[in-house]
């Protein structure tokens, strides 16, 4: 006999690929937490499929997972993709109610991700030796990834059909398959125009002619290369934060709100779906400006 859950997360899946276009990845992770709740009512001894999950079911079952020590963190992806799963069966009209409607995920405390200054910045990237063709290929990386505020992915899968070096600015593919276009200062258009005319178009072999940044193979650069990059020229700057290329953008757009950029501004050229996510930015910058007061106000001098 199928599981009676199986055909739904099937429809569900084909719907997030091609409505949403969601990634392999992000659609496996999907799957990894719905199939968690079948799981739970197997072990209650509820046979149960979708049309019969009440709200007094999934409230046991958030239980259960916090009381097997599930991170808050991840009892709220988990809750969010139920309530997305529930309204996609709604809106099918397998189900006339969604049970998770009154469904509330545990509070998170807000994370305030690490960011460099923009000295820090300067002092990375400095620390490129741009004698070599590979030094200047990640200087044209990081100078993109910082000026774009890229996410990895989005700078590794960045293509020569999304450079307008001429107008400044790129075209990004970010999650979901959204293009967005984002400006492009002075400083990575040129080292980009080297790295383009001096590296990549030097090349014995390039495997993906429409990649923008190449291994010395040909090939399109992995997230692990970019990471360890950034780990390398950030420990010879002599930077103790903890750096990852994903930093870059945390600076990009903290960088942009202490300028006074908008802040729909700053979420469009981020990619963000939702302001709220891009609000966090302004948290940071309250504490740039309470240590700004602190340290430049007269009365706080000794």
């Amino acid at each position: 006999m199928q599981n009676p859950w199986t055909p739904h997360f099937r429809a569900f899946e084909a719907y997030l690929k091609l409505t949403r276009g969601y990634s392999v990845h992000t659609l496996t992770a999907y799957r990894s937490d719905l199939e968690k709740l079948p799981a739970y009512l197997e072990l209650r001894g509820w046979s149960l499929g979708p049309r019969g999950i009440e709200r007094l079911h999934l409230d046991g079952f958030l239980r259960h997972l916090a009381e097997l020590g599930l991170a808050a963190r991840s009892q709220a992806r988990l809750v969010s993709a139920l309530k997305s799963f529930f309204a996609f069966l709604v809106d099918e009209r397998v189900l006339d109610t969604d049970p998770t409607e009154l469904l509330r995920a545990p509070k998170l405390g807000r994370k305030i991700p690490e960011v460099l200054t923009y000295e820090e910045v300067r002092a990375l990237l400095g620390a490129i030796d741009l004698s070599t063709d590979h030094g200047l290929r990640d200087r044209a990386l990081l100078e993109t990834l910082y000026a774009c505020g890229l996410r990895v992915s989005e700078a590794t899968g960045l293509r020569l059909s999304d450079l307008y070096l001429q107008q400044q600015f790129v075209r990004v593919t970010g999650k979901g398959n959204k293009e967005r276009i984002v400006p492009m200062g002075p400083d990575a258009v040129r080292h980009l125009e080297i790295y383009l005319a001096h590296v990549r178009h030097a090349l014995p072999l390039i495997k993906d002619e429409n990649v923008v940044f190449l291994n010395r193979r040909g090939s399109g650069l992995s997230r692990v290369s970019v990471f360890t990059a950034v780990k390398k020229y950030a420990a010879e700057a002599g930077i103790e934060k903890r750096v990852s290329p994903h930093t870059f953008r945390h600076s990009f757009a903290t960088h942009l709100i202490e300028g006074g950029a908008d802040l729909r501004a700053v979420q469009e050229m981020l990619g963000h779906e939702s302001i709220l996510t891009t609000e966090i930015y302004t948290h940071l910058d309250t504490d740039f400006l309470r240590e700004t007061i602190l340290s430049y106000h007269p009365a706080n001098r000794n």
